[in-house]
């Protein structure tokens, strides 16, 4: 069955030619189990008429999808991986499978695998995703869509039939392969691959295609011109996701200049974890013994980043243009975090000034309190408009602490946001909906245990339910290629 009439297929990125990819050949696996569809963004690239079988063929078996790829294609790119450049990267377990438009606003999307198999850049690795590994990720862009990040989507999850071994967990485990919904793949470590090797005509090449196809608004007939405007819109919006990250209490945990895509979209989601309470020593990976990634410390981490990126433009633009425009980052994080505090409340903005206000009084009022994070978050949606429910909730004891004041008194200045729903039923409930390490796990058990995915489904199902209240089930790609943000 042929995809329905608004499926706008492309091979946009082919047209980089030699050097910033290898075709390569999917891995067969011995069984395909439909575990995870995303029927909402199926629909928004054309792809909802699917049946289970014809979907597994292209998102299992990998058979091309019509007018995309005639054969998948692994990225290239290099990273610094916790600040020591690694040379020897590129997709080792996964590729660049299709390209598409979304049918609501026209914008190129790719879909991306995890797990499809070995390719040029396996590093003696199977190329292959774990069952878990792949339900971590499911939950990991649900919630984070819910809370209002701008991150990939979880296309698609099919279990494969193999055992895997891993030392990082019980073992053997399950395998599966996951799809991923993305606005683009496009790294700073594929910026960083074609300097390393001299390539100063692939480096502009590679600015050129990103532009044109993501960010046209940094369009300029002088190449320094177009090249410095695309730093600044790749700074913009790095700065943006890092923002959404801190309100939203997330810690990605490896925050390698390869896991950085330049439209600012959060994905490949490893060792994540969510905050129980507020720490800026928090970190995610039990391999991060020097707290490198840190909750704290992703903004710098993320400027670091940025500025390896620059590096790469030196060719192009002159030093001090770069170094100007890395010194936005700054105030662009203040801004963007002031807003993401401000819509993480469900509150309607009052301006940059009054949104970073109240920021500062939220935030100081989660670290002196140690109040439960993500409940905090859950009982002021929207603002003095659930005072009572908040007064009366299981965190009540922490609002009537000294350092909740200030944040009272801000928040009689705010009113709900339009998108807010607050006579949703989920507001009826006394908790939460969280997504902390405990509770991941007890996820997987019945599921590793028993095969059975109730549990799963009915976060998922929780996790919905929340996108719909807080209004944030379109945040995943946002609309339009333009930068909206804050600064």
């Amino acid at each position: 069955m042929p995809p329905n009439p608004s499926y706008r297929p492309s091979t946009r990125h082919a047209d980089l030619g030699d050097g910033f990819f290898d075709v390569v050949a999917a891995a067969q696996f011995p069984k395909h189990i439909l575990r995870h569809r995303d029927q909402a963004w199926a629909a928004r690239v054309g792809l909802d008429s699917l049946s289970d079988q014809e979907w597994i063929a292209h998102f299992g078996r990998f058979e091309p999808l019509p007018g995309s790829f005639p054969a998948p294609l692994a990225l290239r790119y290099h990273g610094h991986q916790f600040r020591s450049y690694n040379p020897d990267l590129g997709d080792g377990r996964g590729f660049l499978f299709a390209q598409l438009h979304d049918v609501v606003d026209g914008r190129l999307l790719d879909l991306g695998t995890k797990g499809s198999g070995t390719t040029p850049w396996s590093r003696q690795g199977d190329g292959r995703l774990t069952l878990k590994g792949g339900v971590r990720e499911v939950l990991a862009t649900s919630m984070l869509e819910a809370q209002g990040v701008y991150t990939s989507k979880s296309f698609s999850l099919i279990e494969t039939g193999e055992s895997l071994y891993r030392g990082d967990e019980p073992s053997p485990t399950r395998s599966a392969v996951l799809v991923r919904l993305s606005h683009s793949h496009i790294r700073i470590g594929s910026f960083q691959r074609q300097a390393a090797l001299g390539e100063t005509e692939a480096v502009g090449r590679l600015v050129d295609h990103t532009i044109r196809t993501h960010l046209p608004e940094s369009w300029n007939d002088d190449p320094s011109k177009r090249t410095l405007a695309f730093f600044a819109q790749v700074l913009r919006r790095v700065a943006r996701v890092g923002a959404q990250w801190m309100a939203a209490g997330f810690v990605h945990g490896v925050l390698n200049t390869d896991n950085i895509n330049v439209t600012g979209e959060s994905f490949d989601y490893g060792p994540w974890r969510w905050l129980p309470t507020y720490d800026p020593e928090f970190t995610a990976a039990y391999f991060d013994h020097s707290g490198l990634y840190a909750y704290g410390r992703q903004p710098g981490t993320l400027l670091w980043n940025l500025a390896r990126l620059a590096e790469c433009l030196l060719s192009v633009v002159e030093k001090s243009d770069l170094e100007a425009a890395l010194g936005l980052f700054w105030e662009c994080f203040q801004a963007e975090f002031g807003g993401a505090i401000t819509s993480r409340l469900g509150l309607a903005s009052r301006g940059d000034e009054a949104d970073r206000a109240l920021a500062r009084a939220f935030v100081g009022f989660l670290r002196d309190s140690q109040a439960p994070f993500e409940q905090s978050f859950f009982d002021w949606q929207g603002g003095l408009a659930s005072q009572a429910r908040a007064e009366s909730g299981p965190s009540a004891a922490f609002y009537l602490m000294e350092s909740f004041a200030p944040v009272r008194e801000l928040l009689a200045d705010f009113r709900p946001a339009e998108r807010l729903d607050l006579t949703h039923n989920i507001w009826q409930r006394r908790h939460a909906v969280t997504l902390l390490i405990d509770e991941v796990e007890a996820l997987w058990a019945p599921i590793a245990q028993a095969d059975d995915w109730s549990a799963f489904a009915a976060k998922l199902a929780d996790l919905d339910e929340m996108s719909q209240a807080t209004g944030n089930t379109t945040v995943a790609p946002d609309a339009g290629a333009a930068y909206t943000g804050k600064c």
